[in-house]
């Protein structure tokens, strides 16, 4: 008795073994550039930050020319340049009680995180007298009561309440 074995289903069977052994890796390999896109995207997301100034009484005016004059310039240029994809000045429209009183709010949006960390050179650029420039940024912080930087984080209102 001559039994003969076709090669046409051990081809097959080889065949199906080599795709699932190539398949079992693209998960891993989907799951891992997944990752690596999501860390890229979680540095390179918008970085928002609120300046929040209260202004001594009678000082509002000279306040806004100073902080015109160095920080919406130097906020222009870094506009210009690309780290600030935008901003925007409050003012409030009528008054509150003097614990909760400020003068300007700025809401900037930087295009990242690091995007936010080129403010001083971009002063020296623009401002090559330093010095000027100290003596005007003095004046304004001496008719500053209060000031604070805050970051702001995006929520989904749908979400759990994180980022």
């Amino acid at each position: 008795m001559n039994f003969r074995i076709s090669s046409r289903p051990q081809s097959l069977a080889i065949a199906a073994i080599v795709v699932m052994i190539m398949l079992a890796g693209v998960p891993r390999a989907r799951s891992q550039q997944g990752a690596a896109s999501s860390t890229v995207s979680a540095t390179e997301k918008p970085y928002l930050v609120e300046w929040v100034y209260k202004v001594k009484w009678g000082y509002a005016d000279e306040f806004w020319q100073l902080f015109k004059k160095y920080q919406i310039a130097t906020l222009n240029r870094e506009k210009e340049l690309g780290y600030v994809t935008s901003y925007t000045v409050y003012r409030p429209g009528l008054h509150t009680g003097e614990d909760s009183r400020w003068e300007y709010r700025i809401v900037i949006t930087y295009k990242n995180i690091s995007s936010s960390q080129h403010g001083s050179e971009v002063e020296k650029q623009l401002f090559p007298d330093q010095a000027a420039m100290k003596h005007g940024e003095n004046r304004r912080w001496e008719l500053t009561e209060a000031h604070y930087d805050l970051p702001i984080k995006i929520i989904d209102p749908n979400g759990d309440g994180t980022e």
